[in-house]
C-alpha cells in the first residue's frame, strides 16, 4: 500500500460509535428521557456531523453560519438546539416557528422573541434561557473562569436573571420552558456536574418554572485514563435532578463535543529535516502547533513516533530535540523531545487525542487543510482531501482574479 501523503487526520469509526454508544446508555439508563445535541463548534467535519446525525443526535449549533451547515447537511429546524450570543436573526424565527430549541442569551434576543410573539399571536412560543451563575463558588479553583464571572446569558446573582423572566411572562404567547446552564470547567469533574444539576433545581424552585427540559451543554471529559467517563456523569446528574424533576415531565439535554470526538482523532506527521543551531537540535515535522494548538495553550501532547523502517543507522540518545512545525512562525513549537533517540527525516510523530476543535479552528496559514482519513474495518477512507488552491480561491470573484 503506498504511504499516505502527510499531514493528515485519522478518525476511528469504531472507537467514535463507542463513545457515543457510551453515552446514550449512560443516559438511557439513568434518565431515560434524554437528548443529545452535538457541538458543532468542536468539529464540524461533514462527515462527523453526518454521523452524529445518523445516530440521533440534534445539531447544536452557535451562529447563522453553523445553522446554515445543518441545515445544508439535513437537519430540520426541529432538530436543532440553538445557544450562544451569536444567533441570527432568520435562524433564530426559523428555529422557533418549527418547534426546535432554542436558548435565550442576550437582550437582543428577548426583542426578536417578542416581535415574532407579536406576529404570530395565536402561536404559543417555548423558550429556554441560559442562567450565569456562580460556579466557583460551588467547586472553588475549578472552573475555567475563576472568581471573573463568565460572559454568557442572564446572571442570577446580579438579578439579570430573574428580570429576564419578567420580561418574558410579560408576552402572553411565550412560555420558558427550559434552562440551559453550561458553564466551562477547568477539571471536567463529577462535582461540576452535580453544581449544575443542584443550580437546575434551585432556579426551578425558585422561580417556579415549568420546565420540560434541563440542557446542561458540554464539558464532559472522555477518553483520558484517572479522568471521568460518561457512565461517572450521569448516577450523579440523575441523583441531583430527581429532587425537582422526573423524566416523564422533564427531558435532559447534554451537548458533547470534545468528550466524543477527541478519544478517537489522531494527528499524523512526518519529519522532513533536523538542524543544530548553536546547541540546540531542531527537528522540523510537516505539521504544525496551528494544526493542533491553534489557541497556544496547551503544554503537552499525547503522542508516539513511528520510526523509519529504512534507516538502519544507530540513534544515539539526545537530551532535548525541540518538535516544531512548518510555518516561519517562531513559536511553531510543538513540544521538547528528552533523554530520547535521535528522530531523523522519515520518522513519524503521531499526535492523540486531537478532535476536538483542531480541525474546525484550522488556520489557512502556509500550508491549507489536510486531509481526513476515517478507519473503519482496518482500512483508511478519505471523507475529506487536501485543500488546493482551487479551494481556496472559492468564491473569489473570477473577474479580480
Amino acid at each position: 500500500m503506498e504511504a499516505l501523503q502527510t499531514p493528515y487526520f485519522v478518525i476511528d469509526e469504531a472507537i467514535l460509535q463507542r463513545y457515543y454508544d457510551m453515552l446514550a446508555d449512560s443516559l438511557k439508563q439513568n434518565w431515560n428521557n434524554y437528548l443529545i445535541g452535538y457541538s458543532f463548534k468542536t468539529n464540524s467535519l461533514p462527515w462527523l456531523v453526518s454521523f452524529v446525525k445518523k445516530n440521533g443526535a440534534y445539531a447544536e449549533v452557535v451562529s447563522e453560519d453553523e445553522y446554515s451547515l445543518a441545515r445544508y447537511l439535513g437537519y430540520e429546524n426541529s432538530e436543532i438546539i440553538y445557544n450562544g450570543p451569536y444567533k441570527g436573526e432568520h435562524s433564530f424565527r426559523d428555529v422557533l416557528l418549527a418547534g426546535g430549541y432554542v436558548n435565550l442569551d442576550s437582550r437582543m434576543e428577548l426583542s426578536w422573541l417578542r416581535k415574532l410573539a407579536e406576529e404570530y399571536p395565536k402561536r404559543n412560543f417555548e423558550v429556554g434561557i441560559r442562567a450565569n451563575f456562580n460556579l466557583e463558588k460551588m467547586c472553588p479553583g475549578e472552573t475555567t473562569m475563576g472568581e471573573v464571572s463568565g460572559r454568557f446569558g442572564f446572571c442570577y446573582e446580579t438579578g439579570k436573571l430573574e428580570e429576564a423572566l419578567k420580561t418574558l411572562s410579560e408576552i402572553p404567547n411565550v412560555s420558558v420552558t427550559g434552562l440551559h446552564l453550561h458553564s466551562s470547567s477547568k477539571s471536567r469533574s463529577v462535582a461540576i456536574f452535580r453544581s449544575i444539576a443542584r443550580m437546575a433545581c434551585q432556579l426551578k424552585e425558585e422561580f417556579h418554572l415549568k420546565l420540560s427540559y434541563v440542557d446542561l451543554g458540554g464539558g464532559y471529559c472522555g477518553g483520558m485514563e484517572g479522568r471521568p467517563e460518561y457512565p461517572d456523569y450521569f448516577p450523579v446528574v440523575a441523583e441531583e435532578l430527581s429532587k425537582s424533576f422526573t423524566p416523564s415531565e422533564t427531558k435532559l439535554i447534554v451537548e458533547p463535543g470534545i468528550s466524543l470526538i477527541s478519544k478517537c482523532t489522531t494527528f499524523v506527521t512526518s519529519i522532513f529535516d533536523t538542524r543544530d543551531i548553536k546547541g540546540t537540535r531542531y527537528v522540523m515535522t510537516d505539521g504544525s502547533r496551528f494544526n493542533i494548538d491553534a489557541t497556544m495553550i496547551k503544554s503537552s501532547h499525547l503522542f508516539h513516533v513511528i520510526k523509519n523502517e529504512s534507516y538502519e543507522g544507530s540513534r544515539p540518545l539526545l537530551k532535548e530535540q525541540i518538535i516544531s512545525g512548518f510555518t516561519c512562525m517562531e513559536c511553531d513549537r510543538l513540544f521538547t523531545y528528552t533523554d530520547s533517540p535521535e528522530l531523523i527525516p522519515g520518522d513519524k510523530i503521531i499526535y492523540e487525542n486531537v478532535g476536538g476543535y483542531t480541525m474546525s479552528l484550522n488556520p489557512l496559514f502556509i500550508q491549507y487543510f489536510p486531509a481526513v482519513y476515517i478507519r473503519r474495518d482496518g482500512k483508511l477512507i478519505q471523507v475529506r482531501r487536501k485543500w488546493t488552491p482551487a479551494d481556496y480561491v472559492q468564491g473569489s470573484e473570477r473577474e479580480f482574479l
